[in-house]
């Protein structure tokens, strides 16, 4: 299970968090294009595992339940991070990490119930504005000096935040949905229990 290459890459993508939080801890522009860089190599594998999954029959129990903590994990420390050393807006940084949380414990009650949460379109499109605004903050003054890349990131994350919460109130809806409907449902099913037995 853990030696398929989906797998070892949803790893390794856990393993590359605390090296990416490492580099705050180093003032050198090459440590913040290293950061980047991992966090570049990081957010591919996420799209390369699930591919390879899906082309390779290798979808198992233990990818689909690391690969989206190892999501959150990456997003969710490094968005911190950037925001503890003034390198980011705190605000679209709460929102992105609220949001996560939110969907996460949405989609394991929905995995309870044996109902799958798809991934929509925009939600894909949220996910590439976040990771490159965050890849742009990572690197920040330590671009080029026209290039001001701080403030591309810094608007971008704002964008991300924007895309989350239409997103997340996308999910939030198709699951209270399904949970009005169920409870609905197990109401009439009471009801009529009740009565087939008086």
């Amino acid at each position: 299970m853990l030696t398929t290459a989906p797998n070892i890459l949803t790893v390794s993508r856990v393993l590359l968090v605390p090296l990416i939080l490492g580099m705050f801890y180093i003032d050198a522009p090459w440590a913040r294009w290293l950061a980047a860089s991992l966090f570049l190599i990081a957010a591919t594998t996420d799209y390369v595992d699930g591919y390879l999954a899906r082309s390779w029959q290798m979808q198992s129990p233990f990818g689909r339940w690391l690969d989206p903590v190892a999501d959150k994990l990456l997003v969710a420390a490094t968005v911190v991070m950037l925001v503890g050393f003034d390198r980011a807006p705190l605000l679209p940084a709460l929102v992105i990490v609220l949001r996560e949380i939110t969907v996460s414990g949405l989609r394991e009650y929905m995995a309870e119930v044996s109902v799958g949460l798809p991934v929509s379109r925009l939600a894909k499109w949220k996910t590439a504005v976040q990771m490159v605004a965050i890849g742009l903050l990572l690197v920040g003054d330590a671009g080029p000096a026209w290039l001001p890349l701080q403030a591309i990131g810094w608007w971008g994350l704002w964008g991300a935040a924007i895309l989350t919460l239409v997103t997340g109130y996308d999910y939030l809806r198709a699951g209270l949905g399904h949970m009005m409907k169920n409870g609905e449902e197990g109401r009439l099913g009471t009801a009529g229990s009740a009565t087939s037995k008086s």
